[in-house]
């Protein structure tokens, strides 16, 4: 197992990312009121699944060896539902503050239910990102402990990376803070130059022929020859 399993349910909170942000800009509130709750079913749906493929991938950590070194840059792949859906609860709750009074949805006495949705957002989003941080470390540990070769699956890079910077700039634009701020920019860089580099090292590879396989399939390639041996030393 992998982190690559959160490939497929990072999609619907992907979705819900974008429908927070397509629903900000719709002219008929009617139409953002239903964005807005088509977004939160699509992140119930990916977040909560997200998490107990986190929990299952951590065990596996702890049990077994690291990745192999062909596949070790998996290990960011949990950066992508935590910030994808750090940003999304976050962006939801904005707009929902805006467009529940204006369509009466949940009008109570006690004030505008979107604002309450807008904070929870910001809370359960700044949750996300501080999570997120524990699995930055732990990739940043695992590939500090030994070298990999370039491959088609350096990409698992951008895509984690580049969310939980969009998480991280959302944070500091909510809330007065220089550190998130100043974080937010040097992650914002950081991805920049990792996506020259990578892009740039896929069209070396490229010209070379040696970029179009896939990692993965190399110990399943292994495993499929030692099979076969056997079954010939069985058959002799």
């Amino acid at each position: 197992m992998t982190a690559a399993w959160l490939l497929p349910i990072v999609a619907p909170i992907v979705a819900a990312a974008t429908g927070g942000i397509v629903s900000e800009h719709l002219p008929n509130p009617q139409h953002a009121l239903w964005t807005v709750i088509a977004s939160y079913v699509l992140l119930a749906t990916g977040v909560p699944l997200a998490m107990i493929v986190l929990g299952i991938y951590f065990q596996r950590l702890t049990l077994f060896k690291l990745p192999p070194r062909e596949v070790i840059v998996s290990v960011f792949l949990p950066l992508g539902p935590l910030g994808q859906g750090g940003f999304a609860v976050m962006q939801i709750g904005k707009v929902a503050m805006k467009v529940f009074p204006k369509t009466s949805t949940l009008d109570v006495p006690s004030g505008n239910a979107g604002e309450m949705l807008y904070v929870t957002g910001w809370l359960l989003g700044i949750i996300m990102w501080g999570f997120g941080i524990v699995w930055l470390f732990f990739a940043l540990a695992s590939i500090s402990r030994s070298k990999f070769p370039f491959n088609i699956g350096w990409w698992g890079f951008t895509f984690p990376l580049g969310v939980f910077t969009v998480a991280t700039t959302t944070i500091g634009k909510e809330m007065p803070s220089k550190f998130f701020d100043v974080l937010g920019t040097i992650f914002s860089v950081a991805v920049t130059l990792l996506w020259i580099m990578v892009a740039a090292g896929t069209l070396r590879k490229l010209a070379m022929g040696e970029i179009l396989f896939a990692p993965c399939l190399k110990d399943l390639e292994g495993k499929q020859e030692l099979a076969e041996a056997h079954l010939s030393e069985k058959a002799a």
